[in-house]
């Protein structure tokens, strides 16, 4: 902005702040504000028209790039996992060699289809997107005319109020009359100006508006038959495609069970999907084998908790995610700590967090010691935090080793859960 603008920008801020509050004499043209509004409606409403037909433009493109890319996607999954060296006894060859043929050939058609849309979507383009923007830059020519319009009224009110303002007085002075004589001369300036862009705009804003109506409908027409066509070349073509991968004859879901075949049992079957985040196994599915092992050294050490029904639930209540898992057993295991700790740490079966703790806690005998299962990191103010395998001090606890007690190790004093660590 030129010093020029941004001194009339300062000389029109009274009147910008009157005309915001109504305060004073505004003036008001009727006819002129509802030309305003519809105008407003016409630059929103174009501006609509350009934005949502670059979309459609964009998305029928991004469309056919992605069909290409899932197909890559599809390809890779297909071909041969790299490298043996998770499993160096294996020689069996992988992959899946129709399918890649086949996502090869699908990615040719679809190829082929951007190839034949090309001139589709060019048109478009020239005939509905290009037009839409020409109208965008008429329609920001008139909103420089309507800019001044407003800028025009602001001055013709301040030099009438300013003009007002002399007449009202009683008393003049020579300075004063000739203030009057200045302020007559600015409102008759100021009059012709803002009668000129005002009437202007009236007139004119009329004339635009029935323009955009007869822009809009060989506009609408392009569009729409240009849709059908892009329309039509693609259900055409996809329609046609013979592949020999794809089963055409069957319909879609009867050709996902068929290629699915008893996949979806095979994942269930192994035990790696059935592991949570814990690490700990769902009831019923089988351990791993150095878990076997290690309860085939030690069967006593899975003692199992009856309850009212008679069923065996295994315990501990404060690990759900290790409650079935063989290396996450009951207080009285005769494993040592250090077996217990190592075991647990090389297998990643630390135990989820502890139930909420009780409001109260109980007394228990004498000072005892007790060994640590697990690995426990306070959960909250007043937690004792230790590691599997250290040796803790019991200040408190209760008869129930599923409750919280209280003990020392290191120095530190504070609540654990009882069923993370072996008495004895």
């Amino acid at each position: 902005m030129s010093w020029k603008g941004i001194t009339k920008s300062v000389t029109r801020t009274p009147q910008i702040f009157k005309q915001k509050f109504n305060l004073g004499e505004i003036t008001k043209d009727p006819v002129y504000t509802d030309a305003e509004r519809r105008f407003e409606e016409l630059e929103k409403e174009t501006k609509r028209l350009h934005d949502e037909s670059k979309k459609y433009f964009d998305a029928i493109n991004s469309m056919l790039t992605h069909q290409i890319e899932f197909s890559k996607a599809i390809a890779e999954i297909y071909k041969p996992i790299s490298g043996r060296m998770s499993d160096p006894d294996s020689f069996v060859q992988e992959g899946n060699t129709e399918g890649i043929r086949a996502c090869n050939e699908y990615e040719g058609i679809v190829k082929e289809l951007q190839e034949t849309l090309k001139p589709e979507l060019e048109m478009i383009e020239s005939r509905v997107i290009r037009p839409a923007d020409e109208l965008m830059e008429i329609i920001k020519t008139v909103r420089k005319i309507a800019l001044k319009r407003d800028h025009k009224q602001l001055d013709y009110d301040r030099h009438r109020a300013a003009l007002k303002k002399l007449q009202d007085k009683k008393e003049k002075t020579l300075k004063d009359e000739k203030a009057m004589y200045r302020a007559e001369t600015d409102v008759e300036q100021a009059t012709q100006d803002f009668n000129y862009f005002n009437d202007l705009l009236k007139d004119e804003l009329p004339k635009l508006f029935k323009l955009e109506r007869e822009f809009i409908k060989p506009l609408f027409q392009s569009f729409y038959y240009m849709q059908l066509n892009v329309f039509y070349t693609l259900h055409e073509r996809m329609q046609n495609i013979d592949v020999g991968y794809f089963d055409l004859t069957l319909d879609i879901e009867a050709a996902y069970e068929k290629k699915r075949g008893d996949v979806q049992a095979q994942v269930e079957a192994i035990s790696i999907t059935k592991f949570k985040t814990t690490g700990g196994r769902k009831p019923g599915v089988g351990g791993s084998k150095y878990a076997t092992k290690a309860l085939e050294a030690n069967p006593d050490s899975r003692r199992p908790a009856i309850t009212e029904a008679g069923e065996e639930n295994p315990p501990p209540p404060y690990s759900p995610g290790a409650a079935a898992n063989p290396l996450s057993p009951p207080l009285s295991a005769p494993l040592s700590a250090t077996s217990w700790g190592s075991v647990a740490k090389s297998k990643g079966a630390a135990p989820p967090p502890p139930k909420p703790k009780p409001s109260r806690l109980s007394g228990a005998p004498a000072v005892e010691n007790v060994t640590a299962l697990y690995d426990y990191e306070a959960q909250a103010e007043g937690d004792l935090s230790f590691i599997a395998g250290d040796v803790i001090e019991i200040v408190s606890r209760t008869q129930n080793d599923n409750e919280w007690w209280i003990g020392k190790v290191r120095g530190k004093q504070g609540q654990f859960p009882g069923n993370y660590v072996k008495l004895g």
